[in-house]
């Protein structure tokens, strides 16, 4: 038996309730002839269940990769056998482990151990030390690639680097500062490797930044496929590189109390790009359950394109860990991004969307405003009287203005949305566009909830967003973008169990596991997270620095660190 941080049974309150005793009791019979002991079991502690009547528990005991038991800690150790793994919580907060219902993590794996990550840098200088660092290790040719996941608003200086700047940090080194999908910093050897010199280099749609006396600046501009046809360009990691990035970015979500994302595809995603995470699964190394989906490859065959991919991929095929989840969120090229989509857009898109309804397949798109989401409720509702999607978890992202008329339309036709933080980062610009009454209600969580639509919570990274749930979350009850602004008003802002619900159950909702994951309760699947700090009681602005000392999926520890670093240790053995 392992115990960590002194010896558990000391607790002289603790008590088992009628519901404990009994999951205690089912543990002792199990078997003929001898007890079942648990694998894992959590003592001294505040686990906030999320069960039906919002419980919070003192203990757990995990058996078989599933919740066994809950209730005191002299009671769960009544369970407890000689190779029972026993954490002494000392009184620290326990969740069910965090989902997020949107995130690009199987594309943002693929590059991350070779990449320079911006991402909670609080200065411009901290940002470009972070470049130099780079440039100090990096071996000569080694590319210098920021990838996303910042914006000028979070630096102290709050302006984007100059090119000067750049190539000052990175030396010899070619380097690639992305921001968002519309703008791109490189240094004059990052230009000189991609051989760009003038607009006809660039990609389509880009263009080369000049200052006010016509001179290049360093900076490319351009729309989404303007930036991901220049990505696709930089130095491809090999598939060595792309297993061990994935193997550590999702170590890195771990480490935030994640054990689970929905995964809706990506720009320049193409099937030899979901490899390295099928690797770790058949490696059995996954610390993450994934739900994946597959995007549209090429405009105008992207029927043809989804009945090639699917013929051995059905609905929901995988298991635990990982598993197939339908289409989206490019579900057609001509619906994406566009607010004004032709007859014949339409038609291509009610083609699809009927196929997938058809197979009983989740579907999930891309989707900004509301002013123009009518026509695809409009096609919804007419597959939903031909193929009932009711029940396909199918769902809209983004959409951070919808109307109730919307939200309404939404939950009659049990379409989900899949919300991220994305007024976090961009809060500025969508207030001077579309107002002060819009900022205030976007996105309007209250609001949802109140009609009934299923939410869950995300962050859309980590080109355009941080990956940090905690970030997230903490946007979500302040409604503050990270210059410190406060936007969204208080009458759309959820509670912090509301928030908590939208980041596991309402994200496992998604993934068709809103009955197996999300909550702690017996019977479902161990996947939970000791945190540093108490997400209930801690002051707001500390929410976002909270981390997990402990993750666990499936009975396994994912992550750990600080007082049970020693677990981890223990469990590569």
């Amino acid at each position: 038996m392992h115990i960590s941080e002194g010896n558990p049974l000391t607790n002289p309150t603790a008590r088992i309730t009628g519901f404990s005793a009994l999951a205690v009791l089912s543990l002792a019979l199990a078997g003929p002839g001898r007890a079942q002991t648990a694998d894992l079991i959590l003592l001294h502690g505040r686990i906030l269940t999320l069960d039906e009547r919002s419980s919070v528990r003192e203990a757990l005991a995990v058996s078989e990769g599933r919740i066994a038991a809950l209730g005191g800690s002299m009671d769960m150790m009544k369970l407890a056998g000689r190779k029972t793994r026993v954490v002494d919580l000392r009184g620290r907060t326990v969740i069910p482990g965090l989902i997020d219902s949107h995130i690009h993590a199987i594309r943002a794996a693929l590059s991350y151990g070779v990449e320079v990550n911006w991402i909670g840098t609080t200065s411009l200088a901290e940002a470009l030390g972070r470049i130099r660092e780079a440039a100090r290790r990096a071996k000569p040719g080694d590319w210098l690639i920021v990838a996303g996941g910042w914006t000028p608003e979070q630096f102290q200086e709050k302006r984007r680097p100059t090119q000067t700047e750049l190539a000052a940090a990175a030396g010899e080194h070619p380097a690639y500062v992305q921001l968002f999908y519309g703008w791109v910093l490189m240094t004059p050897a990052a230009f000189k490797a991609l051989n760009i010199a003038a607009d006809a280099d660039v990609p389509p749609r880009g263009k080369l930044d000049e200052d006010a006396n016509g001179g290049k600046t360093g900076g490319i501009s351009g729309d989404t496929a303007t930036i991901t046809a220049l990505f696709s360009r930089l130095p491809s990691p090999s598939f060595e590189q792309r297993v061990a990035g994935t193997r550590a970015f999702f170590r890195e979500l771990n480490r935030l109390a994640l054990t689970g994302v929905v995964d809706p595809g990506g720009f320049g995603m193409a099937p030899r790009d979901y490899q390295a995470l099928f690797k770790l699964w058949q490696d059995r190394a996954l610390t993450l359950r994934v739900a994946y989906t597959v995007f549209a490859q090429k405009r105008g065959s992207e029927l043809e394109d989804y009945r090639n991919l699917t013929q051995l991929l059905p609905m929901g095929m995988g298991d635990e860990m990982l598993r197939f989840n339908g289409i989206g969120e490019n579900v057609a090229w001509g619906m994406y991004n566009n607010d004004n989509p032709s007859e014949t857009d339409k038609a291509q898109f009610y083609e699809i969307a009927r196929w997938a309804a058809e197979r009983r397949m989740s579907l999930n798109i891309h989707w900004h405003n509301d002013r123009s989401v009518g026509q695809l409720l409009d096609i919804f509702e007419q597959v939903d009287r031909e193929a009932p999607i009711r029940g396909l978890r199918w769902a809209i992202a983004h959409l951070n203005d919808a109307s109730a008329a919307t939200l309404a339309r939404m939950k009659a036709l049990g379409v989900g949305w899949a919300m991220q933080d994305a007024m976090y980062f961009d809060g500025e610009r969508f207030r001077k566009e579309k107002g002060e009454e819009a900022a205030r209600r976007a996105p309007p969580l209250k609001t949802a909830l109140r009609i009934g639509v299923n939410v869950g919570a995300g962050t859309d990274a980590h080109r355009v967003a941080s990956y940090n749930p905690f970030v997230a979350l903490r946007w979500m009850l302040d409604g503050k973008t990270v210059g410190g602004t406060p936007l969204r008003g208080s009458e759309e802002a959820p509670t912090r169990e509301e928030a908590l619900r939208m980041y596991t159950l309402g994200s496992a909702w998604f993934a068709h596991d809103d009955d197996k994951r999300g909550s702690l309760v017996v019977g479902r699947l161990a996947d939970l997270a000791v945190l540093s700090k108490d997400y209930m009681k801690a002051p707001l602005e500390d929410i976002s620095g909270i981390e997990s000392l402990l993750t666990v999926v499936g009975g396994r520890i994912a992550y750990a660190a600080g007082p049970y670093a020693g677990f981890e240790e223990s469990s590569r053995r």
